[in-house]
């Protein structure tokens, strides 16, 4: 087995966790969603699963080089790492509501030029690794081959962005009051979770 199921399933809500929060590539799906159409906006979301496809294979093998150099190592990085994920949380929690922005609701574009911000959103992104480099480890094991590891992180995540992406953009319309309104709120309670992961995971050892 590539990945042990109760480290999976932790590893799944974690990430459904990381997808419902605010990010670059949610507001681009509830953007274009609502500009552009869902069918659009595949392009959109196809370039951002490329995009955290690279960034989750940069951060791992990165990882994986250093665990080359000694295991010990991975038990400091889920330690640093765990601080990361509260640092974040307080961010999170802090940040305000999500919007969307309709300035450019007028213009036509197309499905290369939106596949392209998708992925651009994803990959520069400057949270991006070092958020995969304090995520990844609370869930990695020297005892199983890391590609496997990799494999099936990459595939659970990816697939999660890829639906919640989806819904965001088919639900636009009535997403959009719901984060004016409660937005705030929402924030704090994924906010949370991320104080909490980064506080439990790195104690599992």
């Amino acid at each position: 087995m590539a990945v042990e199921l109760d480290t999976w399933l932790l590893y799944t809500i974690a990430a459904l966790g990381l997808s419902l929060t605010p990010g670059p590539n949610g507001l681009l799906a509830l953007t274009h969603g609502a500009l552009y159409g869902v069918r659009k906006t595949l392009f959109t979301i196809a370039g951002g699963a490329l995009g955290f496809t690279i960034i989750i294979a940069l951060s791992l093998f990165g990882i994986g080089a250093l665990l080359a150099a000694s295991a010990e190592l991975l038990i400091v990085l889920k330690w640093v790492g765990g601080a990361y994920l509260v640092w974040l949380g307080i961010q999170v929690w802090r940040s305000p509501p999500l919007g969307l922005d309709k300035s450019h609701a007028g213009n036509t574009i197309t499905g290369g030029a939106v596949f392209r911000q998708g992925l651009l959103a994803a990959v520069t992104n400057p949270k991006g690794i070092l958020f995969f480099v304090a995520f990844l480890p609370q869930f990695l094991t020297t005892d199983l081959p890391l590609f496997g590891q990799f494999m099936v992180m990459a595939i659970t995540f990816v697939g999660i962005e890829i639906l919640f992406e989806l819904s965001v953009a088919a639900g636009s319309a009535k997403i959009q009051p719901f984060l004016t309104k409660f937005g705030k709120r929402f924030n704090q309670v994924f906010g949370g979770v991320f104080i909490a992961i980064g506080i439990a995971l790195p104690l599992r050892g």
